[in-house]
C-alpha cells in the first residue's frame, strides 16, 4: 500500500471501522463550499469538538451533534441557557466537554454580531478571503473561542475556504472547483 499523506489517499487506499463514514463525507461534504450559516456553524462545532479525538468519532456523532444543538441554527444556540448547557453536557450522544459546549454558545453570539455587520457568517468569510492560514487563526482566536490552529485550518479546508481540501488527481477535485464562486477559486 502507498503510502498515506492526504484525506483523498486514506480514502483511495483505507479501510475499516468507520471508512464508509469518511468516504461518504470526502465525496460529498469535504472541501463543498457552504452558503447556508447554519451549516457553516455547525461545521465549526463538528471541528470544535474533534480537538484531541478523531474524526471518525465526530462523523459517527454527527447527526446526534444537529440534534443536540437545535439543527445548529445560530440564533437557537445564541439564546442557550443554563438548563441548555447542562442537558448539552448530559447527552451522551454528543462530546461531553465544558469548554467546548460554552465555546459553541459564545461562538453563536459571536456569529450573530458579525452578521449585523457583515450581512451573515458566510459574509464575515467572503469579506476576510483570501487570507493565509496563519492570518485566518489570528483573526479566528480574535473572533472565536477554541478555535486553534488546526480548528480553523479544518474548518477552512472542510468549507472552500482554504485550498488543499483534495489533490487534483482525486476525483472529488474537479466538482468541488465548479461548485465554488470565483472568488473562492483564489
Amino acid at each position: 500500500m502507498p503510502e498515506i499523506k492526504t484525506y483523498c489517499d486514506f480514502i483511495k487506499y483505507g479501510s475499516g471501522s468507520g471508512f464508509d463514514l469518511h468516504k461518504t463525507y470526502h465525496d460529498t461534504l469535504y472541501g463543498y463550499p457552504l452558503t447556508d450559516d447554519n451549516e457553516l456553524f455547525g461545521r465549526l462545532i463538528l471541528e470544535i469538538n474533534q480537538a484531541g479525538l478523531s474524526w471518525t468519532t465526530i462523523l459517527k456523532k454527527q447527526e446526534a451533534f444537529r440534534k443536540a444543538y437545535s439543527g445548529f441554527d445560530i440564533q437557537k444556540i445564541a439564546r442557550y441557557k443554563e438548563k441548555d448547557f447542562d442537558r448539552l453536557l448530559n447527552d451522551a450522544g454528543i462530546i461531553r466537554n465544558r469548554l467546548k459546549i460554552s465555546a459553541a454558545i459564545h461562538n453563536a453570539n459571536t456569529v450573530l454580531a458579525l452578521k449585523k455587520e457583515y450581512g451573515s457568517f458566510k459574509g464575515w468569510l467572503d469579506a476576510n478571503h483570501p487570507k493565509k492560514l496563519q492570518e485566518w487563526v489570528k483573526l479566528f482566536k480574535q473572533q472565536f473561542r477554541f478555535t486553534g490552529g488546526e480548528i480553523v485550518n479544518e474548518f477552512l479546508l472542510s468549507t472552500g475556504y482554504l485550498p488543499g481540501a483534495h489533490g487534483e488527481d482525486c476525483p472529488v477535485y474537479k466538482k468541488v472547483i465548479r461548485q465554488k464562486p470565483p472568488w473562492l477559486k483564489k
